[in-house]
């Protein structure tokens, strides 16, 4: 992370959290392109955009627990599923080759924004 210095990457942190709070998990998609610029490697880029999404996900979770936003009966399922995906997702990192992982982020990212764009 030499490209960048502390403040930079500081600001890039802060931009993620920001996004994640606001859109969810969402900022991940922030985090991979910023930690790529400031010199990570793809597949490091997105191994700490889920180590660094995860507390702000927490912090955002938690906050809108106490504001009654979060419906509990979802939350156990939901959780169950992120975990086992999350855990099949992380075991493969490691075999699919970095363009094969570059367009299917680029892919994810254009249908999550078509799907909004158009429900």
């Amino acid at each position: 992370m030499k490209k960048y210095g502390v403040y930079r990457t500081a600001l890039a942190g802060a931009l993620t959290g920001a996004a994640s709070g606001l859109l969810g998990g969402g900022g991940g998609m922030l985090a991979v392109p910023l930690l790529e610029r400031a010199g990570l490697s793809l597949r490091r880029a997105h191994a700490t955009a889920i180590a660094v999404v995860l507390p702000a996900c927490m912090f955002g979770g938690a906050v809108y627990a106490a504001l009654g936003l979060l419906p509990l009966s979802v939350l156990l399922p939901v959780t169950l599923g992120v975990v086992a995906g999350g855990r099949v997702g992380a075991r493969l990192l490691s075999f699919v080759p970095p363009r094969v992982l570059d367009a299917a982020f680029c892919l994810l990212t254009f249908l999550a924004g078509g799907r909004m764009l158009f429900p």
